[in-house]
């Protein structure tokens, strides 16, 4: 793999291009400066002086006044924009080969790797399953499905971004993890979604279509906008395993065939014949010449019949009844059984018993006692019930095989055109298969009752815990829940009202419940002793509530109520996160049914989130202008666009004032590209647990520019390597110096920090910890410390290793928060002996704190900490003195032979990180030397700064007078004001002491620079009087 030489950066630009029609802050350039630094003097000069003046305003305390959010917005400039356009097929593996770009771009960075990750299958539990630092452990989660009403707005991604940290955290730790994606049909906001377009675009009120074409409609409308939910969750980087995708309106269509139909089913190598009526012969036990002929639609069927039944006033079977019958297949035994549910005037007025394939079948059963034989598997094919000659063979494949058995052994007795209804699968097409399930209804008190008791006892644990009084409160007091709504978008209630009794007169309508029209009617005609094919019924036309489709999603995203492999491996839920305002809505829901319709909790542990609002507290709403869309913040967007945006939606006129407004106001010249792993990072970084999060566009311009920061470091490192650098293995390690043992030491608390963060779901001390150490401590620190090491010739071979060690681990730290960066960082680092150790980051191991333990060493750290306040001393003297450009001399002196030690140990830090020239040490007791300032490090130790030669007294005198003029302004005007109380007065009293304490800096430093003047008097001047 190329990399980029210490010396002489100058890149070609190879499959880069700034994207036209952007406007540009600046010229794409790939510039350096010799000696590895990536920026030239005068930009660094600019930086510190930057620096400089932060640090006096942190100094006096002074606190930039609170800017409003137009005024953030302009803080912001347009930033070169470099897109990847190296050919790639989609899936296809991204270019690493090239140098990296000067600068970070998030279309860049972001470009192909999602693609490729999905169609590696890396979100898949079964490739986890195969990663050589598997666990054997499973992580399973199931997102909150969003409705399908619109885009994602800000709060989704929220949601998205903290459980795909975690979700990648458990995947990268070996892991087996199921994430599932889906969304919600949202029935009463679809409905009105779909309502208000028709009459905006068509002037079509819903009662002018007919019910099957205004659900056309709905259908047709949530294809649009299912594809653009699920588009932002790819733009967020969400790593779902998009193969169980599912939606809470997947149900079973009824096919009606009006006889022989052939259908190409999914996994069938054929065509497969239905409608029609198979006649079969069941020999009589003990009578050669006998036999009952059965018909089914369902030959496959036939390994799991377990009798057959008659009519008992069947006068064609009285001489039979208590007989045995010979199964056609087996031979084995049957029953001929007796049972007032058969109708007589049907085929032969004979059926065959399969109570594991058959919901009657199964009641039927029931009632004699028999015992069900499952012979048809969750795939589809045949079980080990049926036999080596049909055992594993699809069920269809295994349909034909049965029946030439059948002609084979002469109990085939034809086939005839069978008008039947079919159920087909609405999602996946293929036939349902039915198999033996518990039957299920809501009782509220119940279920209620063990929701309260599951929080109560420990089994299910809400975190943050306050939201447990709320809970209690509420299954406390739940009364019966009313599941009906009047629309026709949803799960249509599946109720008859049987006409006829009602128009009799009777004094309740007659109701009947079936979850088809036919098993309705055999109900109705059971109660009602009239023959079915007289009754009249009606369904009902409401549909059930939508959280009552939704509070069945972690289960039935799993293949519920069929017993399938995922719902076996990843059922319960190993953890829910969702929003706090869910947690009564959704969560309560979830739990009543789980338990109820599972027999287990669907979870066992609940992560709630507060809620996000914009920079001013406000709850983000449409009719506000402040949802935001994650894409605009992802990639930028311009004020018009928003405001398009806004007048394409469904608005009223009223709300599209207000809302449009709001905007101009909020962001007057739009958006800016912040990038996804820069908008994940900040959304990952607030308290998610606690108070509500305030989330600003400039927060995630901030970490933006973080994201850069990182960037940048890599391309030092990298620069640093260089082509012919082989990374060590990682026991091999050996820091050559105090600085290689502190940055060693750093990474390895910052894993684990990262660790607990994880474990605690607690991700803002990951995000912290992650922040400070690539800002803080590598780049700030370390990076500066080792640039003059490793311009030492000959070139010391440890601090290359470490800088390869920290990049590595630290990406792999980075990646559940950082996605696309860290991939495109880390794919770029030189590969270790014997290959890479995974394809992907997504899928290396992260790194424990176990692990790394060895290299922490929490008193080397106190020890440098004081040494970098040694360091905040000497810069605060530079500043104080306006040193830009000189690098004076330092000495350090303490009383203190043990701090005078450590001031020993790092002294070459100190020079460099001070920006300063030779630091040395001062013996105790030894007078420094004429012509250097003084400050002191602490009680017992002082530093002394070179400053004859450096400092012109009678130009920087002015200078200090004129900031002391300045400050005391402001501090009379904060004197001047009355007092405040509480949080204000505190304030202020801070402010005014931070005031005080920078005019005693400025007048210490205006006395010794007299002194100096007076002392070293330069050419031409008169001494002080």
């Amino acid at each position: 793999m190329p990399h980029l030489p210490l010396t002489s950066f100058r890149p070609p630009l190879w499959g880069l291009r700034p994207s036209r029609g952007l406007p540009r802050s600046r010229p794409l350039s790939t510039q350096s400066e010799p000696n590895g630094s990536a920026i030239s003097r005068r930009n660094r000069e600019a930086k510190q002086k930057r620096l400089r003046e932060k640090q006096a305003s942190l100094e006096a305390g002074i606190a930039p006044k609170s800017k409003s959010p137009a005024e953030s917005s302009k803080a912001w400039t347009p930033k070169e924009r470099v897109l990847y356009e190296i050919p790639t097929e989609h899936g296809e593996k991204k270019d690493v080969s090239r140098p990296l770009p000067p600068a970070y771009s998030p279309q860049y960075v972001e470009a192909a790797w999602y693609p490729w990750w999905v169609r590696e299958g890396f979100f898949k539990p079964e490739y986890q399953a195969r990663l050589p630092q598997a666990t054997g452990e499973t992580f399973s989660m199931c997102i909150p499905p969003p409705n399908v009403t619109g885009s994602l707005h800000i709060g989704h991604a929220l949601t998205v971004a903290i459980q795909d940290a975690l979700v990648r955290w458990h995947r990268m730790r070996g892991d087996r993890v199921l994430w599932v994606p889906g969304s919600d049909h949202a029935g009463i906001a679809t409905q009105a979604v779909v309502e208000k377009q028709l009459w905006k675009e068509r002037g079509v009120r819903r009662h002018e279509l007919s019910r099957e074409d205004f659900l056309r409609e709905v259908w047709k409308w949530k294809e649009e906008k299912g594809g653009e939910i699920c588009e932002q969750l790819r733009a967020l980087g969400a790593s779902l395993d998009w193969d169980r995708e599912c939606f809470t309106m997947d149900t079973v269509e009824s096919r009606p065939l009006p006889g022989r139909t052939e259908l190409q089913l999914p996994g069938c190598p054929t065509p497969v014949s239905f409608g029609l009526l198979f006649s079969v012969a069941f020999p009589v036990d003990g009578e050669p010449d006998a036999e009952v002929v059965v018909g089914t639609t369902r030959p496959e069927t036939l390994p799991g019949d377990v009798a057959v039944a008659v009519h008992p006033d069947d006068s064609r079977y009285t001489h039979l009844h208590g007989r045995q019958l010979c199964h056609p297949l087996t031979g084995q035994l049957l029953p001929l059984i007796t049972d007032c549910t058969v109708q007589p005037h049907l085929g032969t007025g004979a059926v065959k018993v399969t109570p594991a394939h058959s919901p009657a079948d199964a009641e039927l059963g029931a009632r004699h006692g028999l015992s069900p034989r499952s012979v048809i598997a969750e795939d589809g094919t045949m079980t080990a019930l049926c036999e080596d000659w049909l055992q594993g063979l699809h069920r269809f494949v295994a349909r034909e095989k049965i029946l030439s058995a059948l002609r084979e052994r002469g109990l085939f007795r034809g086939l005839q055109n069978h008008p039947m209804v079919l159920p087909i699968c609405s999602r996946s097409g293929d036939v349902v298969e039915y198999l033996l399930k518990s039957q299920w209804f809501v009782r509220c008190r119940e279920m209620g009752e063990r929701a309260a008791k599951a929080v109560e006892s420990g089994a299910l644990d809400l975190s943050p815990s306050f939201h447990q009084k709320n809970w209690q409160h509420w299954f406390s007091h739940i009364g019966d829940w009313c599941v009906s709504r009047q629309l026709w978008w949803g799960h249509r209630i599946p109720a008859y009202l049987v006409v006829e009794e009602h128009a009799k007169g009777e004094t309740e309508d007659f109701w009947v419940v079936g979850r088809t029209e036919a098993e309705a009617r055999e109900v109705a005609a059971e109660l009602t002793g009239r023959p079915g094919a007289e009754l009249t019924l009606e369904r009902d036309p409401d549909v059930l509530d939508t959280w009552f489709s939704s509070a069945l999603f972690p289960f039935s995203a799993l293949g519920w109520p069929r017993e399938t492999p995922d719902l076996a491996r990843f059922y319960p839920l190993s953890l829910l996160e969702t929003g706090s305002d869910l947690l009564l809505f959704w969560v309560g829901r979830m739990v009543m049914l789980g338990t109820q319709l599972t027999g287990q909790l669907p979870f066992s542990k609940v992560l709630l989130h507060s809620m996000v609002r914009d920079r001013q507290g406000r709850k983000m709403s449409k009719s506000l202008g402040n949802v935001l869309d994650p894409r605009d913040i992802i990639s930028g967007v311009e004020l018009q666009v928003l405001q398009d945006n806004l007048r394409d939606g469904n608005l009223d006129p009223a709300e599209l004032a207000i809302a449009a407004s709001a905007q101009r106001k909020d962001f007057p010249h739009g958006i800016p590209e912040c990038g996804t792993d820069a908008l994940r990072f900040t959304l990952c970084s607030h308290g998610a647990l606690g108070g509500d999060l305030h989330l600003s566009v400039s927060e995630v311009l901030s970490f933006r520019h973080f994201c850069n920061k990182i960037w940048n470091a890599l391309r030092f490192i990298l620069n640093a390597l260089g082509e012919e650098f082989i990374p060590q293995p990682a026991e091999e390690l050996s820091p050559a110096s105090r600085m290689d043992t502190w940055i060693l030491s750093c990474l390895a608390r910052t894993a684990q920090d990262c660790e607990r963060g994880f474990l605690t779901r607690e991700l803002s001390l990951v995000t912290h910890a992650l922040h400070h150490f690539w800002l803080h401590n590598l780049c700030d620190v370390y990076l500066e410390a080792v640039k003059p090491v490793l311009s030492h010739s000959p070139r010391p071979l440890e601090p290359p290793q470490v800088l390869f060690f920290c990049a590595d681990v630290g990406l792999r730290l980075l990646a559940p928060l950082m996605p696309f960066l860290a991939e495109e960082l880390w794919q770029r680092l030189p590969p270790r002996p014997g290959g890479p150790s995974a394809p992907s980051i997504c899928v290396a191991p992260y790194p424990s704190a176990r692990s790394l333990e060895h290299w922490h060493q929490p008193e080397l750290e106190r020890r440098f900490s004081r040494v970098q306040e040694s360091v905040q001393v000497l810069r605060a003297l530079r500043a104080t003195y306006q040193l830009t450009k000189a690098r004076p001399r330092v000495l350090l002196q303490s009383s203190e032979p043990g701090e005078q030690g450590l001031f020993e140990a790092f002294l070459e830090p100190l020079g460099i990180l001070g920006y300063c020239g030779a630091v040395g040490l001062l013996p105790p007791g030894a007078a420094a030397p004429s012509g250097w300032v003084q400050a002191a490090l602490s009680d017992t130790s002082q530093a002394y700064m070179e400053l004859q030669g450096l400092v012109d007294p009678q130009t920087h005198l002015p200078r200090l007078a004129a900031r002391r003029h300045k400050l005391q302004k402001q501090l009379d005007g904060l004197l001047a004001r009355p007092p405040s109380e509480g949080q204000a007065e505190t304030q202020r009293q801070q402010r005014l002491s931070s005031l005080q304490l920078e005019l005693s800096k400025l007048d210490k430093a205006a006395s010794h620079l007299q002194q100096l003047m007076d002392d070293f008097p330069s050419p031409g001047s008169s001494p002080s009087p």
